[in-house]
């Protein structure tokens, strides 16, 4: 091998020691012959002119860039639907002669690139048959290339019309930086891409269009994302400091609808999630909270998911009827590139590491229904067709709104017929929160009050402290996930005996049972202390994370029972305190109940720490149950 005559430091590339070595054999070999004098000088060029858009600039929808805008910048919004391969794009390409060895540069200009086949050096014009050139892909220039298709908003599409599209070509440093899901606004210069070959004798005239990225800014980050300062930090301390933070915060999303103060809990725990585990043996049990809404209509289930969907950083709203089961995992397309078979992701892929909300969510038919049922436990999507067979991950959250079989809850009927849907399903759902339109003349008055303040002064009435903006709930969430808590081994014993308890439940009530309880409830209660623990910024789960999660599991049918047909089966708070405390003290056995187990005991049968203390105050002492305080 000849010996090198030149020094290569860290910061050369290939292409550095390639110029340098041609500058080299320039000084020694005539130029005319063997090496071209000039180079373009964007083979030489390290950088890329891109614009950015004025502060003043107006953001514009897909929908508003018409045929007046080509040649021009502009800036829209839209959510990526699909994100191509990063592929090379040939910029200049480099020809060799195979005679002589003489090298000439040809800059790509466009999307047509016809190559030189003779050579035009010197020494071949003087011989009979001229040398070949043929590519050199090493002193070519390529530059990273993607293609990505961008949708228009739900909320930008006209009554009666279709979503519209268009495609962005995402070229250098601007590459990667999306992906299927994410809403954007995107700054580009709108261009014609006329049609070539057979397709243009098609076509015609009618050019395809298309923009080129000069800009992309995330309206929405992800937790991981999101960057806080100091003063954030502060900002989070004070809310974190504060009496009653846990209420707060759940009031603080959607304030405008009235009351659902512990739905909204429930929303507030779906956000924040619990720990996702891997163990060694690679089973994957799932972190997110799935959460379903079933109730009468106008109990604001929609505007509660519309809320939810504003909220999370990461987000794909849809509805039952307008969803189908490839829709919702995802489908084959054709390349337009490429011609190519390739997998374009529905909803719950779409929403990968953030929250799919399903609206009308008992309208979908039975078979697209059970495209869920994969994604809600695995958290995958498993794909067979067209030849291509693999897996999509869908580490979503779920949450769905739904009415009952009948359109309103019926009571004469069964739970299991008002809900009708499959236990594998529902067993699926971390909690199945029934809401129910019950007529009361001072709740309806409270409602009505409510509603006319919202409509009359266009926020909602005093809540007796400011409610936390969107902004800094998502940042008080993102910094809460970044927790892992873990639960003790103390609480073991505590967890198993609560959960044999409600399976026991179950059994008792027969067909009178308002849920359906299995192995995943245990781990829907592990899933939502740990939730509540992030919530405390905490690294371990206490018990009264675990009560507040049996609290809200209790909770979520506690309409049922306050519209049950059997009045008989019915007791006043203060009796159901009693008969629960008096059987928990004949399964230990124990005569003596101590102050804290019966509060804890209290609160995971859905009462308040008042009604707690009342019973005690009241009737302690006549009781043959001993209260040690």
């Amino acid at each position: 091998m000849p010996r090198r005559i030149f020094g290569v430091s860290d910061e050369d590339d290939s292409f550095d020691v390639l110029m340098r070595q041609r500058d080299q054999i320039g000084v020694e070999i005539n130029e005319n012959i063997n090496v071209s004098p000039e180079l373009p000088d964007v083979l030489r060029r390290r950088f890329r002119v891109y614009f950015k858009p004025g502060t003043k600039i107006a953001v514009r929808t897909v929908r508003s860039i018409r045929a007046a805008d080509i040649g021009h910048l502009v800036t829209f919004t839209g959510v990526c639907t699909r994100v191509g391969d990063v592929k090379p794009l040939l910029e200049v390409a480099c020809l060799t002669c195979d005679c002589c060895g003489f090298e000439i540069y040809q800059e790509v200009i466009g999307d047509n690139f016809n190559p030189i086949n003779r050579c035009p050096s010197g020494a071949c014009s003087l011989r009979a048959p001229t040398g070949e050139l043929f590519l050199e892909t090493r002193a070519s220039k390529f530059i990273k290339f993607q293609e990505v298709k961008v949708q228009e908003r739900s909320e930008d599409v006209p009554v009666g019309h279709i979503p519209r599209s268009l495609t962005v070509q995402v070229k250098g440093g601007l590459t990667r930086t999306m992906r299927p899901g994410d809403v954007v606004d995107i700054t580009g210069i709108f261009l014609p891409k006329p049609s070539t070959g057979f397709k243009a004798r098609q076509t015609g005239l009618v050019a395809d269009t298309y923009i080129e990225a000069m800009a992309v800014k995330h309206q929405k980050t992800g937790y991981s994302d999101i960057l806080m300062s100091a003063d954030d930090m502060t900002n989070l301390w004070h809310h974190h400091q504060q009496q009653d933070m846990y209420g707060k915060l759940a009031q603080s999303i959607a304030p405008e609808i009235y009351g659902h103060a512990d739905v909204k809990k429930a929303l507030l725990l779906l956000l924040c999630g619990g720990v996702t585990r891997e163990l060694r043996d690679g089973i994957r049990i799932r972190g997110d909270v799935h959460v379903c809404l079933m109730g009468d209509p106008g109990v604001a289930k929609s505007q509660l998911l519309k809320h939810i969907t504003t909220l999370a950083p990461r987000s794909v709203y849809t509805t039952g009827r307008g969803s189908s089961g490839v829709g919702l995992t995802a489908s084959i397309q054709r390349d337009t590139t490429t011609g190519e078979m390739i997998l374009e992701g529905g909803a719950l892929v779409l929403a990968d590491n953030g929250i799919c909300c399903i609206d009308e969510f008992d309208k979908m038919e039975e078979s697209d229904r059970t495209a869920i049922h994969e994604v809600m436990e695995q958290q995958t999507v498993s794909i067979a067709k067209a030849g291509i067979t693999t897996t999509l991950n869908a580490r979503t959250a779920v949450l769905a709104a739904a009415n009952p079989a009948y359109g309103r809850y019926n009571i004469a009927a069964s739970p299991q017929e008002n809900i009708n849907l499959p236990a594998a399903l529902l067993s699926r759902f971390d909690l199945m929160w029934l809401i129910l339109d019950v007529a009361g003349s001072e709740s309806d008055v409270a409602l009505a009050q409510h509603v006319l303040h919202v409509h009359k002064e266009g926020k909602p009435p005093g809540l007796g402290f400011e409610p936390i903006a969107s902004s800094q709930l998502r940042a008080y969430v993102a910094h809460a996930r970044t927790f892992s808590p873990h639960v003790p081994v103390e609480l073991s014993n505590y967890i198993a005996s609560a959960y044999a308890e409600i399976r026991q439940d179950e059994i008792d009530a027969g067909e009178k049972a308002m849920g359906y309880t299995t192995a995943r409830t245990l781990l829907s209660i592990l899933r939502l202390s740990e939730a509540l623990a992030r919530l405390r910024w905490a690294d371990q789960v206490s018990e009264g994370d675990v009560n507040e999660a049996l609290r809200l599991i209790k909770m979520s049918k506690i309409s049922l029972e306050d519209t049950a047909g059997d009045d008989t089966s019915k007791f006043d708070p203060i009796t159901a305190i009693y008969m629960a405390i008096r059987d928990w003290a004949d399964a230990q056995p124990t005569s003596e109940v101590r102050y804290d187990q019966a509060v804890a005991l209290v609160i995971s049968k859905g009462y308040t720490v008042e009604v707690c203390t009342i019973f005690i105050n009241d009737f302690c002492d006549f009781f043959s149950l001993v209260c040690i305080l």
